[in-house]
């Protein structure tokens, strides 16, 4: 019974010191504070955390408005879910949020903290993002690529037209994600390191090479023990520990990842050094610039400065893309009215007697409107990576303190009813002559740290999703309603990867009889 009182008492000092401890914070030099749930003592408020992340933070953003504050065990953050407070944070403070919350689990997959994505703003950074910018994703380099998307496009149409071809009707059930994560990935392979995956003889006509599956596996192992989903980020003293063996999943992800870029940057510098195929100026590869400057400054421009730039534009761009024409492709099986429309647009502009082009994508209107539609939708990251605040400053009238992370709910904001008429309904036509000119949407973030993958992305899921819908008919497994539910992680997968049931679309037939 004693034992049981000083459990009691101890418990009630615990709570009276924590709301001591945060009132005393909260009230700082008068200023206000944004408001926040109840909390508990050192937890603060990670017992609210249910995955996706996203949607927990939506539903407390009803209750207690587009600005809040959660505290994650040792850590302050503000919540931000409207419009005009993201513009806030990406004008007015963006200096100030341009920086990245640094989480000890994360030090090994961001290069301890030197990453594009998880540098802090200042010299380091630019230098990354300007080499970035020129190298690999300025508009010209990104236009020269478009013969290498559309040739990964008519590889993966090739695969799925013989899958077809041998299954009872001509239709074959495929799983769209895993062939869109290896075009994805042989996109970027290509801009960084002028290579692509290798498909032995007995697996030419798989849903994925086996260099794809490896680096997938990583990816997928890596990106659900990111984010919100490690204690130890948030409550120091479980550093001691790691009961569910996070460390060691994610140290042993990291080292197949890291093999898997140094075997690129020794398969370049190899090339360089027998002068095979290097080219010049922009024919090089960003891994060959990279290493013609590390002759030149091999102090700045280290192998594992080299790695930590690959990882992060792969980390960016692979899963992202092919997630978001997963999502696209399930909007449009369960909207099947809105899919032929979009096959006509596509007979019409480009008829029967070719394949579309980067050319023909100015023409697409409305295929640019289910793309902006299904990323207003399903963003394909639905919070921002976490930004951080250099100096105290004001969100919404509110005080902010230095050291504060910056999480911005962008699924919230995409889905505003006070925004968006219908939030909810998949309406491309929404985006039709101009009629969502100046609604606010950041699928690709904003301000300094914005993506500068847009342009790449843009053009990767115009040009295959329109090769889709152009060369196949699409129907539903078994009929049934394509499920929607989201999954977790630093991206949006879908909880159910998409299964879909393809037929060559006969006026296409000669065009793809022609690609064998």
């Amino acid at each position: 019974m004693v034992k049981a009182y000083i459990a009691i008492f101890s418990v009630a000092i615990l709570f009276l010191i924590h709301y001591l401890l945060f009132r005393r914070r909260g009230r700082s030099n008068g200023m206000q504070v944004p408001p926040s749930p109840p909390a508990i003592p050192f937890f603060g408020h990670l017992h609210l955390i249910e995955k996706p992340l996203h949607g927990a933070l939506s539903r407390l953003a009803e209750r207690h408005g587009p600005v809040f504050s959660l505290r994650f065990g040792s850590r302050n953050a503000v919540v931000v879910s409207s419009p005009e407070c993201a513009r806030e944070c990406f004008t007015q403070n963006d200096v100030c949020f341009a920086n990245r919350p640094k989480f000890p689990s994360q030090q090994a997959v961001t290069f301890n903290g030197t990453s594009l994505g998880s540098a802090n703003y200042g010299p380091h950074w630019r230098n990354l993002r300007r080499i970035t910018t020129e190298q690999l994703l300025s508009a010209h380099r990104v236009s020269s690529m478009s013969g290498v998307i559309s040739g990964e496009a008519r590889r993966m149409v090739r695969r799925m037209y013989r899958a077809a071809a041998a299954a009872p009707g001509d239709v074959a059930r495929v799983q769209l994600k895993r062939r869109l994560f290896e075009l994805s990935l042989n996109v970027l392979m290509e801009a960084i390191a002028k290579t692509k995956t290798t498909r032995a003889e007995a697996d030419v006509d798989t849903d994925m090479s086996v260099e794809a599956q490896e680096y997938k596996h990583v990816v997928d192992e890596l990106n659900p023990l990111q984010g919100a989903a490690n204690l130890w980020d948030y409550l120091p003293a479980l550093r001691w520990f790691d009961v569910f063996g996070v460390k060691k999943k994610m140290l042993a992800a990291v080292n197949r990842r890291n093999a898997f870029i140094r075997r690129l940057i020794d398969a370049e510098r190899q090339r360089m050094d027998n002068d095979v195929d290097g080219g010049d100026g922009e024919k090089k590869s960003m891994i060959s610039v990279l290493l013609t400057l590390q002759k030149t400054e091999p102090e700045v421009y280290t192998d594992t400065m080299i790695m930590a730039l690959c990882a992060s534009l792969l980390a960016a761009s692979t899963e992202t893309t092919a997630i978001t024409i997963e999502w696209a492709m399930s909007l449009l099986l369960n909207h099947p009215k809105i899919l032929k429309k979009a096959q006509a647009e596509i007979d019409i502009t480009i008829g029967n007697s070719r394949l579309i082009s980067t050319d023909d994508m100015p023409h697409l209107s409305y295929l640019h409107c289910i793309i902006n539609e299904t990323l207003r939708l399903y963003p394909a990251a639905p919070l921002l990576p976490s930004h951080e605040s250099s100096t105290d400053c004001k969100v919404n009238g509110y005080h902010v303190p230095s050291g504060t992370m910056l999480l911005v709910n962008v699924a919230a904001i995409h889905r505003d009813p006070t925004v968006w008429e219908g939030p909810t309904e998949f309406k491309p036509e929404r985006f039709e002559d101009g009629k969502s000119k100046g609604l606010f949407m950041i699928p690709f973030g904003m301000g300094r740290r914005k993506c500068p993958g847009e342009v790449l992305a843009l053009l990767t899921i115009g040009l295959v999703l329109g090769t889709l819908i152009q060369c196949f008919d699409w129907d539903r497994v078994d009929c049934a309603e394509v499920d929607m539910t989201q999954g977790s992680g630093l991206t949006n997968p879908k909880a159910v990867p998409l299964n879909a049931l393809c037929k060559p679309r006969e006026a296409m037939r000669d065009i793809l009889q022609k690609l064998l």
